[in-house]
């Protein structure tokens, strides 16, 4: 179909809601669907957009323009104003939403797909609500009612980094405070604990299942299954108790079944509302592949 609006095609991408967005001619630029890109987000929960041939400049100015305020990843590389490069090693990488460990997950996560893998190398995505659907009523109940603990330590350069670039206003690493980071991270419930070595360490609890950024349909998205490269591993538990193994198991299950694969074309973007659609990455069998991607939160 044409979106009626602009010179766009729209049509199905895989088995769930995600949907593939084309240009309708070679004179449609990848910022000329700024207007309509996070409506087609809210109905779809993932986009590839894929056609536009973009820079990583063209990405970086998408990105600025659908964002009220980008944040970023403290351990890794920029490539112009908010792109970063993906370099998590070449293992798979488990389902997650982005910085889901953390008390600062983005609204939305966005990459840009500069080289593609000859073979492999696949982006995963993973609906939460579809993950719900599948869920018998024990299991809801049990992550309706018990919030997730994740708690871990980050080194005094990564939160500082992290703070500055979130406060804004031209303040250096160096002149960040930990009340600062306090701040960022002041949604009641969250601790932050200065180490003597500079470094904190944080405990941050949330709901695995939750309403998203714009429905209030339940969706299980989480980074319960997600990975620590670049980090130290998360302790991830209820507040009171482990969570059960069988429960694991169930869904480990569960999200494979409805798990699908982006395979990256050279120049694709892909968008994610990071409340809703968790992310992962099948194993790189092919390192020429090169992606940067950004954080940011809906304008």
């Amino acid at each position: 179909m044409t979106t009626a609006s602009l010179p766009i095609h729209r049509s199905r991408l895989g088995d769930g809601t995600g949907a593939l967005i084309t240009p309708s001619d070679s004179t449609v630029r990848l910022i000329d669907i700024a207007p309509v890109l996070l409506d087609e987000l809210r109905e779809a929960g993932h986009l590839l957009l894929r056609g536009f041939a973009p820079s990583v400049e063209d990405f970086n100015e998408l990105v600025q323009k659908c964002s009220a305020k980008v944040t970023l990843d403290p351990a890794r590389t920029f490539h112009g104003d908010v792109a970063q490069l993906v370099d998590s090693g070449t293992d798979s990488i488990g389902l997650h939403i982005e910085n889901g460990a953390t008390p600062y997950p983005p609204d939305l996560l966005w990459f840009h797909c500069v080289t593609a893998a000859a073979s492999g190398s696949q982006t995963t995505v993973c609906d939460g609500r579809r993950v719900w659907e599948q869920l018998d009523e024990p299991t809801r109940q049990l992550f309706l009612d018990n919030p997730v603990v994740f708690a871990r330590s980050v080194s005094e350069t990564q939160w500082r980094q992290f703070t500055a670039f979130s406060l804004g206003g031209g303040r250096k690493p160096e002149e960040v405070t930990l009340d600062d980071l306090r701040f960022l991270a002041d949604q009641g419930n969250a601790t932050v604990t200065e180490r003597e070595d500079g470094s904190v360490h944080y405990a941050f609890q949330t709901h695995a299942a939750h309403p998203s950024k714009w429905s209030e349909q339940i969706t299980w998205a989480n980074s319960i299954f997600g990975p620590s490269y670049n980090y130290e591993t998360p302790e991830i538990r209820f507040e009171h108790a482990a969570i059960p193994r069988e429960v694991l198991d169930e869904l480990a299950r569960i999200t494979e079944e409805v798990t699908e694969e982006i395979a990256w074309q050279d120049g694709d973007v892909v968008l994610i509302d990071n409340s809703r659609v968790m992310h992962g990455r099948r194993p790189i069998t092919d390192t020429r592949r090169t992606i940067v991607n950004a954080q940011s939160f809906a304008a």
